[in-house]
């Protein structure tokens, strides 16, 4: 995979979803399915059992859907919304996995992002550190103005 940042037209910024960013934003969507779903489930199910969990696991859902489309969009103000979920995706996971390692009482049962995304496989983790180092890989280049002719 090429992750040079010449495939864009000129002038341009090379899209989130070009190259590796289709292997990102499939990822962002299988995740965003799985949580999506195991939220809303949960919520539906078994909701007076832990409904902070489980509503952390919905919010979890909700903002990789988000995440996913804004970098499926990946140009103009969609890479604003992919900066913005992403990086609330990065704060969340590291909030509530020292929260359920601190204090387990507060978390009967687990969230998407329980334990750093243990029960995903630590994704939940990794994840949003690709998606920001990949928004900055494919950030538009810097405007140079040319200096004034003599």
């Amino acid at each position: 995979m090429d992750l040079d940042r010449t495939d864009a037209p000129s002038g341009s910024a090379p899209r989130t979803s070009s190259g590796f960013g289709r292997l990102l934003v499939a990822v962002y969507g299988i995740l965003a399915l799985a949580a999506t779903v195991r939220g809303a489930y949960q919520l539906v199910a078994q909701g007076s059992e832990a409904p902070v969990a489980y509503s952390l696991s919905l919010l979890a859902g909700i903002v990789y859907v988000v995440a996913t489309v804004a970098l499926a969009k990946g140009t103009g103000r969609w890479r604003t919304v992919a900066w913005v979920t992403v990086s609330v995706e990065l704060v969340g996971v590291l909030t509530v996995g020292i929260l359920t390692i601190v204090d387990a009482g507060d978390f009967p049962d687990a969230t998407v992002w329980s334990g750093f995304g243990q029960g995903y496989g630590y994704v939940p983790l990794v994840l949003p550190l690709v998606g920001l180092f990949w928004l900055w890989r494919t950030r538009p280049a810097p405007h140079t103005s040319a200096p004034p002719a003599a």
